[in-house]
């Protein structure tokens, strides 16, 4: 998957949901400002559930779809005690130098659906939430062993886009 020059690409695989591309672009590119990536790029491309199967099998050794799979570039710094700044200001740098891609999100809308569903939010928002989550995967972190500090983040952050935490 390659990146549009000038930024975040939402690439729509699937045609099993009825979705807005464009609206989830802007947003994309909304984070992308927020976040003072500038200069950095990076894939979203939503995919059929058996993709995503396929995908969680082959690099997580688990069955059956997800949600969000991120797949970071290897220039990617993953420091996981730098806070945000530091870590946007890193990839800038790197940005400048050519190294400006951050990686890969695959997402599954139809996972999403039902995860919207039993959460109780409208797939718009969840597709959101897991574009945000994907992209903090990108950028290094890593909720599964960084003590909460994902987690903290992206709460603050979901409150800042007006995303619902949960139920």
């Amino acid at each position: 998957m390659a990146a549009r020059p000038d930024g975040f690409a939402v690439i729509n695989r699937q045609r099993g949901v009825r979705l807005g591309v464009g609206q989830l672009q802007r947003f994309a590119d909304a984070v992308r400002a927020e976040l003072g990536l500038a200069e950095a790029e990076a894939v979203i491309c939503l995919v059929t559930d058996a993709e995503m199967a396929r995908m969680n099998e082959k690099y997580r050794q688990k069955r059956g779809p997800t949600d969000v799979l991120s797949f970071p570039a290897q220039n990617n710094p993953r420091k996981r005690r730098a806070g945000l700044r530091q870590r946007t200001r890193v990839v800038q740098a790197r940005a400048k130098r050519g190294a400006s891609y951050l990686g890969d999100i695959a997402i599954s809308p139809k996972t999403a659906e039902r995860n919207a569903k039993k959460d109780g939010r409208e797939l718009r928002m969840e597709l959101r939430i897991l574009i945000l989550h994907g992209l903090l995967h990108l950028l290094g972190y890593d909720h599964e062993t960084d003590q909460g500090e994902m987690h903290r983040l992206e709460k603050k952050l979901r409150r800042r886009f007006g995303l619902t935490w949960g139920i």
